[in-house]
C-alpha cells in the first residue's frame, strides 16, 4: 500500500509545503473575522491549501482564534485543512477508488455547512469568550506566552507583494522545502502506524469480525449504525491525518458501508489525543461540546454522501480482496515513484542546505515533532538553558518539558535560538535575532541582517564586513571564510 501511494504522498506534501510558504498566516487571519458564507468559503479554501496534520491544524486554529478570528470559522479551517487536502484525495483514489476522493470533497463541504449551522446553537458565546481570555492569559502554554515576539515573520515583508513576485522568491521556495520535510517528519508516526495496522487488518483479521462490529443487510439501519461506529473507531485508534486512509481501505474491505468509511475518514479530528488537546485549549465543557458536535456532523456527512451518491447513480467501488498488489512490477506506479523519489531528494537537499540560500532565519524547528515553526507566531514556546525553544503546539511543548534531555541534543542548534538582538555587519542596524529579515552562515557562525540586500552583499564577500580573527576559535579555525 505504501509503494502504491508513495509518489502521491511526495506530490501532495510538496504542493502543501509550497502553499504554506507563499500564503501568509496574517492573510489567513484577516480573512476569518466572522462566519458569513463568503468568509466560510474563503476559509475552506485556505484550509484546503494548508498542512494535513491534525495536530498542526488544531494548533493553528487555536492560534487564529486567539488572535481574533471567529471561533466557528477557525474550526472550519481545521476541518478543511484535514479533510479537503489534495494528498488525502489522491491517496484515497489510489487505495480505494475515485468515489472516495469525490466523497471527501463533497462530504467535506456538507460537514462544514452542518457545523456552521449547528455551532451557534451549541457553543455559547459566553464560553467562547472565556476560552479566548484563557488563551490570551497564556494558560495553555505553561506560562510562557508567545504573543510578545512581535512581527509577522516573513509575512511582514512578503504580504504586500503580488503573488507572482512571491513565487519568484528564492527564499520562498527554500521555506517551502522546509515545510515539506517538516510535515513529513511530523506525520511519520501516523503514516507508519496507519500502513502497518491496515496491512494487519487486511490480512490477519477474519471477515466475520468486521461483520460482528458493523451491521449489514438491514437497509437504512445499517447505514446509520455504520456512520456512528466509524467515527468511534477513529476515536479509539489514535491514528489521524493521512495515516487513517490505509485504515479506511482495510475497513471498507471488511464490509463497513461506504458512508461509514467516509465518516471514519472525516473523524481524524476526534482521535482521543486531540480531544484532550481541545480540553487544554478551550476548557473541558467546551471540549465536550466540540467532541459530540464533531461526531454528529461527521456521521451525518457520511450518511448524506452515501444517500446522495445513490440518488445520482454513482456506484460504490468494489470491495477488494487485496487492497494493493503484493509484488513489485515495472508499471506506471514504479516509474512515478522513481521520479518523485528524485524530487523528494531534491527537496530534502534544498532543506538541508537552506543556509546557503540565506533562508530559514525566520523559522525554528520543533525539537519534538520536527515541524517547521515561524518564530514570530509559534504554537507555543518555553525557556531552556536561557534560550527560547519553539513548538508547533502545546502538546509538543509539554512533551519537551517532561523530558528536556531527550530532545535537547547536540543538534539542538537546529531547534533552539537565543533571544536578543545583534548588529547587521553590513549596515550596522540592530536586528532581532528571533525575526531577522535574512541570515547567512559563515564558519559555523550565524549572522543576521535587516534585509535581503545586506545578506547578499555580505555573502558575496564576508571579509569586507568581519575580521577573520573574530572566528578564529578551535572549533571553526579549520573552516576558512
Amino acid at each position: 500500500m505504501f509503494w502504491e501511494t508513495l509518489w502521491a504522498l511526495v506530490l501532495g506534501f510538496t504542493l502543501s509545503g509550497a502553499v504554506q510558504s507563499f500564503v501568509s498566516r496574517a492573510e489567513m487571519q484577516k480573512a476569518m473575522g466572522d462566519h458569513k458564507p463568503r468568509t466560510i468559503v474563503r476559509t475552506s479554501l485556505l484550509g484546503a491549501a494548508s498542512s494535513s496534520c491534525s495536530y498542526a491544524a488544531s494548533a493553528l486554529a487555536k492560534s487564529l482564534f486567539q488572535r481574533g478570528a471567529d471561533f466557528t470559522t477557525s474550526m472550519v479551517f481545521m476541518f478543511a485543512s484535514t479533510n479537503l487536502v489534495f494528498e488525502l484525495g489522491i491517496v484515497l483514489w489510489l487505495l480505494i477508488g475515485w468515489q472516495f476522493a469525490a466523497a471527501e470533497f463533497v462530504g467535506g463541504a456538507i460537514m462544514i455547512v452542518l457545523f456552521v449551522l449547528l455551532a451557534p446553537r451549541i457553543l455559547p458565546a459566553k464560553e467562547l469568550g472565556a476560552a479566548r481570555e484563557r488563551l490570551n492569559a497564556g494558560k495553555t502554554d505553561g506560562g510562557h506566552g508567545h504573543e510578545g515576539h512581535g512581527g509577522e515573520g516573513s509575512d511582514a515583508g512578503e504580504e504586500g507583494k503580488p503573488f507572482r513576485l512571491r513565487l519568484r522568491s528564492k527564499t520562498g521556495w527554500v521555506d517551502a522545502a522546509g515545510y515539506t520535510v517538516s510535515d513529513l517528519t511530523m506525520l511519520r508516526r501516523e503514516l507508519v502506524v496507519g500502513y502497518l495496522v491496515a496491512g494487519f487488518l487486511a490480512v490477519a483479521v477474519p471477515a466475520r469480525v468486521f461483520q460482528t462490529v458493523f451491521l449489514s443487510g438491514h437497509g437504512l439501519l445499517t447505514d446509520i449504525e455504520n456512520v456512528i461506529i466509524g467515527p468511534f473507531i477513529a476515536f479509539i485508534s489514535f491514528v489521524c491525518s493521512i495515516g487513517n486512509v490505509p485504515l479506511a481501505a482495510a475497513l471498507y474491505g471488511g464490509h463497513i458501508s461506504f458512508g461509514g468509511t467516509v465518516a471514519f475518514i472525516f473523524a481524524d479530528l476526534i482521535a482521543l489525543p486531540l480531544v484532550i488537546i481541545y480540553a487544554k485549549f478551550y476548557g473541558k465543557r467546551l471540549a465536550v461540546r466540540l467532541f459530540f458536535s464533531f461526531w454528529l456532523v461527521m456521521s451525518l456527512a457520511g450518511l448524506l454522501v452515501d444517500l446522495l451518491f445513490r440518488v445520482v447513480g454513482i456506484s460504490f467501488p468494489k470491495r477488494k480482496t487485496v487492497i494493493a498488489a503484493t509484488d513489485f512490477q515495472w508499471n506506471y506506479t514504479t516509474f512515478l515513484n522513481i521520479v518523485f523519489i528524485l524530487i523528494a531528494a531534491a527537496v530534502y537537499w534544498t532543506y538541508h542546505n537552506r543556509d546557503r540560500f540565506g533562508a530559514g532565519g525566520q523559522y525554528a524547528k520543533d525539537p519534538v515533532c520536527g515541524m517547521q515553526v515561524e518564530r514570530a507566531q509559534p504554537g507555543a514556546t518555553t525557556q531552556y538553558d536561557n534560550h527560547t525553544v519553539y513548538f508547533c503546539s502545546d502538546r509538543c511543548r509539554e512533551r519537551f518539558e517532561n523530558d528536556p534531555a531527550k530532545y535537547a541534543t547536540a543538534d539542538t542548534d537546529a531547534h533552539v535560538e537565543q533571544t536578543g538582538t545583534e548588529t547587521d555587519p553590513v549596515c550596522g542596524m540592530t536586528v532581532d535575532v528571533i525575526n531577522p529579515s535574512a541570515t547567512a552562515t559563515v564558519a559555523n557562525r550565524r549572522f543576521v541582517f535587516c534585509s535581503q540586500g545586506c545578506a547578499e552583499a555580505f555573502s558575496a564577500n564576508p571579509r569586507n564586513y568581519i575580521d577573520a580573527s573574530e572566528l578564529a576559535t578551535p572549533a571553526v579555525r579549520q573552516q576558512p571564510l
